[in-house]
């Protein structure tokens, strides 16, 4: 019964998780208007913007003007709402899972406006190094979390920090927004994850990012979401992965 309530839960934040990867980058509100289609601009009736059921009922869709819905939409309540269940079996109901949850959305929210507009809005990247630092003075067993304001300060410190000195070798092969957001990751979960997080999202962006060069030769593939998913690896493993690797 829990895991359908956090279900629920996820594909509903999802849902505006949606509202604001569309409008935050277009500096608009996320509180009105009421969700429209961005094609005709007829606002959304209630039934037409259940989560993920809405787009399989309406066939992908726009109910008014037959626009087609971006497969985005129920790709990010999806991906919200089985990342909810998995933090809810690691975590439970404890006093860091609101926090873990606004981890979760903030990272998949970065990710695809960072995919469609090669920025990182940095009311969302603030909101995780302020958030991390609020957690790390909770307590709480630290599982792959900061433990004390201490580690979640330098977590901010050596993860920003780090893709500074990159940005800085590299003259601009890093942006501000990558910094701020891995400061953020580090604000939750310490400089040792943070690190980590780097070296699991090159990992990762190499190969897409030859796969994607091979395909269709674009060398300008964000970093963001490859961070992303670094964290969310780390959030959920990175002790044991650094176990391993440490010894």
């Amino acid at each position: 019964m829990e895991i359908a309530i956090i279900l629920v839960l996820g594909l509903i934040i999802g849902s505006f998780m949606n509202v604001c990867i569309y409008r935050i980058p277009r500096k608009l509100s996320v509180i009105k208007p009421l969700s429209f289609c961005p094609k005709c601009r007829n606002t959304i009736k209630p039934w037409h913007n259940i989560p993920i059921f809405s787009y399989i009922f309406l066939g992908g869709k726009c109910s008014y003007c037959g626009e087609k819905i971006n497969l985005r939409y129920p790709i990010v309540e999806g991906i919200n709402g089985i990342l909810y269940i998995l933090a809810y079996i690691y975590f439970g109901f404890d006093i860091v899972l609101p926090f873990v949850l606004f981890f979760i959305s903030s990272l998949i929210v970065i990710s695809f406006i960072d995919l469609d507009f090669q920025i990182i809005p940095d009311i969302i990247s603030i909101s995780l190094i302020l958030a991390g630092l609020l957690l790390s003075v909770l307590p709480h067993s630290t599982y792959n979390l900061v433990a004390d304001f201490k580690e979640s300060f330098l977590g901010i410190l050596v993860g920003g920090g780090s893709l500074l000195i990159i940005a800085l070798l590299s003259k601009g092969g890093m942006g501000g927004g990558d910094i701020k957001l891995n400061a953020g990751i580090g604000a939750f979960l310490g400089w040792q994850n943070a690190l980590l997080t780097i070296f699991i999202g090159s990992f990762v962006g190499a190969i897409v990012g030859l796969i994607i060069l091979k395909k269709t030769g674009n060398r300008k593939i964000p970093f963001g979401p490859f961070l992303s998913i670094g964290s969310i690896v780390s959030l959920f493993w990175g002790r044991e992965i650094l176990r391993l690797y440490l010894g």
